[in-house]
């Protein structure tokens, strides 16, 4: 017999009734029930009831034992006692009969109860994390993530795609994250970078004629902490193309993406093919955002619920501050409409809620049935009269019962607000179907944004795409109209994915980066090996990138990065359980040519 296991905990059926086996794993709970002994032994593969009475040999051993000691039990199974059985186990049908204990590893009293699912401090499961992952949730969560890793591989190998490892240590590189800096000892004063993403790589893999690359990457950034991202480092499944348009990437990915969540999904619905495709204006015009969730519904069309501009019903109005603000070209008045809302205790809660973002308020329209008609109330009501209500409510598709509400000013900087009311209405309107997966590509990114800070023409996204239009775009267009070969992927209010058409013409390269107040010098001095690469015969080629971390978190039904990573950081980008970053020592500075230049406390 093995030193330690025939079986794992969660091999056991019915037809080894009667059989010697021998388990190891962890004692998950102990019941005494009158005497009689129960121990539901786990291992990574599941759970086994294991039962010792008094006429056992065992017994006296099995009384020492506490949650989460570490066990070998030999015994004999047999049948569980009709109407004991359990269905949710695999083993449910059967059970061991304990002859004997070793004890292979106690268990001092415990930080993080394993058994059962109540909440402890972050900082304590992160501490002791190996105890933490030990937890039926959270195994499960890892374990889909190593599924859905190698599911992804899968899909992209059968797509005719290459695996390859590009370098960890590299040089520093404006990706518009601060760089984590490794010291050289062979070379002092210089340093290494960890790769912000792989991106100069990949696309030199396309110079060098490999065609289709792909890799889960780990990329590290030093950023201040994001609720949408891990603190540190995170993984993402990077990759690239070479002769293709933004169509072919479209085809080559779509399906690897659908495949895997529909492999996962657990019986909710995924977009089917095609995705619908939605430039970034009207994403911004209608969701507020350039991720949308789609899943808020309008329960009328059963199509996304869409904010309307409805500016023109109040211009020259009598509701004086819309209409002044309106007096400006650039202004605009959106509505956000909320069916089912057409109540003013609601309409009076969502006011409260902008309060407390920080607005002024939230002004508001809502529609109720007066006498067979349907009557607009509320303050703006009052000012701008029933033929406006009339048309607003006409515009919005909107009934008795129903309300809108309205953001105002210049659209750059009151999106956000009205996004996040959409997303506020949609919750609690009910409005938000939970058993999808709406999936859309978010195309047409401006390539250039005004930086009001510095007054000047700034890469509103990535550096290294291709404007739509090419040179001549470059040398003719207004740069803030000039848009991009570069797309996201959405899914329920997450950005996935992010990618583009490579810019692969030097002089276009250079002149791109003019635009934006960098010399062909300074192209040279940060993008040295791709510019040179240019130089020598450079494919067209694109790709993205989509985040592992985020994919598996929708999968797993989770609303925290940190509950499908193994060993995350805290929010201060310190591990907990391994105590880093920690302090060098005298000698490790010595050999690095350091000296610290502490900030006084």
């Amino acid at each position: 017999m093995h030193r330690y296991r025939t079986h794992t905990c969660g091999a056991l059926r019915a037809a080894d009734i009667g059989t010697q086996v021998r388990l190891s794993g962890w004692c998950h709970r102990i019941r005494d029930h009158g005497g009689v002994l129960f121990i539901d032994l786990r291992d990574h593969y599941g759970m086994t009831q294991c039962v010792i009475d008094p006429d056992s040999p065992a017994f006296r051993d099995a009384e020492k034992l506490r949650a989460e000691w570490v066990v070998r039990l030999d015994g004999k199974i047999r049948a569980r006692p009709a109407g004991t059985e359990n269905a949710d186990l695999a083993t449910g049908q059967v059970e061991m009969f304990v002859t004997e204990i070793e004890v292979l590893g106690a268990a001092a009293e415990l930080p993080v109860q394993v058994f059962g699912d109540q909440p402890f401090p972050e900082e304590t499961r992160l501490k002791y994390r190996f105890l933490d992952l030990r937890r039926e949730g959270l195994h499960r969560n890892i374990m889909t993530r190593v599924a859905v890793i190698d599911s992804l591989r899968q899909r992209m190998k059968g797509q005719g795609f290459n695996e390859f490892q590009t370098p960890i240590l590299t040089a520093s590189s404006p990706e518009g994250a601060r760089d984590f800096l490794v010291p050289s000892r062979l070379h002092p004063g210089k340093f290494y970078a960890l790769p912000q993403a792989p991106q100069q790589y990949k696309q030199l893999l396309m110079m060098a004629g490999f065609d289709r690359y792909f890799q889960i990457a780990p990329c590290f950034r030093d950023e201040d902490p994001r609720a949408d991202r891990l603190p540190g480092e995170f993984y993402q499944l990077d990759v690239e193309m070479s002769f293709i348009t933004q169509e072919d990437v479209f085809a080559a990915i779509e399906p690897v993406m659908s495949g895997v969540f529909q492999e996962f999904a657990n019986g909710k619905s995924v977009t089917p093919s095609p995705w619908p495709r939605i430039a970034y204006a009207d994403s911004m015009q209608k969701y507020g955002t350039d991720k949308p969730d789609l899943r808020i519904r309008n329960p009328y069309t059963q199509s996304p619920l869409e904010m309307g501009d409805v500016s023109e019903h109040f211009r020259g109005s009598n509701f004086k501050v819309f209409a002044r603000l309106l007096e400006a070209e650039k202004n605009r008045v959106w509505a956000v409409p909320a069916p089912g809302g057409g109540a003013r205790t609601f309409c009076d809660r969502m006011n409260s809620w902008a309060q407390s973002e920080g607005q002024p308020g939230l002004g508001y329209i809502f529609w109720r049935d007066a006498d067979g008609k349907t009557e607009a109330a509320g303050p703006i009501a009052n000012n701008i009269g029933p033929e406006r209500t009339e048309a607003i409510r006409a515009q919005l598709g909107l009934k008795a019962g129903d309300a809108a509400f309205f953001a105002a000013g210049d659209p750059e900087k009151f999106a956000k607000f009205a996004g996040d009311a959409r997303i506020r209405v949609g919750r609690e309107l009910n409005l938000i179907d939970e058993n999808r997966y709406e999936f859309a590509w978010i195309i047409d990114f401006p390539m250039y944004e005004w930086n009001e800070d510095e007054k000047k023409v700034d890469f509103s996204h990535n550096p290294f795409s291709m404007p739509q239009g090419g040179l001549d775009a470059l040398t003719s267009q207004d740069p803030l109209t000039i848009k991009a070969f570069q797309y996201d992927v959405a899914c329920n209010g997450y950005e996935l994915a992010s990618g583009g058409i490579r810019n692969h013409r030097p002089d276009a390269m250079v002149k791109a980066f003019e635009i934006a107040g960098y010399g062909e010098q300074d192209v040279v001095e940060r993008f040295g090996a791709l510019y040179r690469a240019f130089q020598y015969g450079a494919p067209p080629h694109g790709g993205m990138a989509a985040g592992v971390d985020r994919i598996i978190m929708l999968l797993a039904g989770e609303q925290n990065l940190r509950e499908v990573a193994l060993f995350p950081m805290n929010q201060r980008a310190e591990d907990l359980l391994m105590g880093a970053p920690s302090e060098a020592s005298t000698k490790q500075l010595r050999e690095l040519h350091l000296r610290l230049n502490l900030p006084e406390k």
